[in-house]
């Protein structure tokens, strides 16, 4: 009892502690739900960059450039598509869910985000540049345009 004659509690309550920890479990689970979308999914084809300069020359393909911020673009890229918005983007991809589609960021794991969601809406020929365009540059290959 104190000088006023009410009893206290000194003994600290549990509940902050337990919200505290209850907060820090979901915004664990949340970062780590949202890292696995980039992550390379097991359907997704890795190609180099000496591999995708040989098939630019060879044929005409759909480049799209999914890096976000927006980046300057390798030569012959069609399109700039953010990769968290694919779906809004869909006017930019063929018709043909099976035709090949060539995606790159600036190092790989927005290619994979991009890559899972066009899996997702049923496309099935994916690649993602290996390395991105910080491996295209590496290798000395025709410099990125704006």
């Amino acid at each position: 009892m104190n000088s006023a004659g009410l009893i206290i509690n000194r003994q600290p309550s549990k509940y902050p502690v337990v919200f505290f920890s209850r907060v820090c479990l979901v915004a664990v689970l949340a970062l780590a739900g949202t890292a696995c979308g980039f992550t390379r999914p097991e359907q997704l084809q890795l190609i180099s960059p000496a591999e995708l300069n040989r098939t630019l020359q060879a044929a005409d393909i759909l480049l799209i450039d999914v890096h976000t911020p927006e980046q300057k673009h390798i030569p012959g890229t069609d399109h700039y598509v953010p990769f968290y918005k694919v779906d809004d983007f869909l006017d930019r991809f063929p018709a043909d869910k099976a035709a090949p589609i060539y995606l790159y960021c600036k190092s790989g794991p927005m290619g994979n985000w991009a890559a899972r969601t066009l899996l997702q809406l049923g496309y099935t020929n994916l690649y993602n540049l290996e390395g991105g365009i910080e491996a295209w540059l590496a290798q000395n290959l025709p410099k990125p345009a704006p």
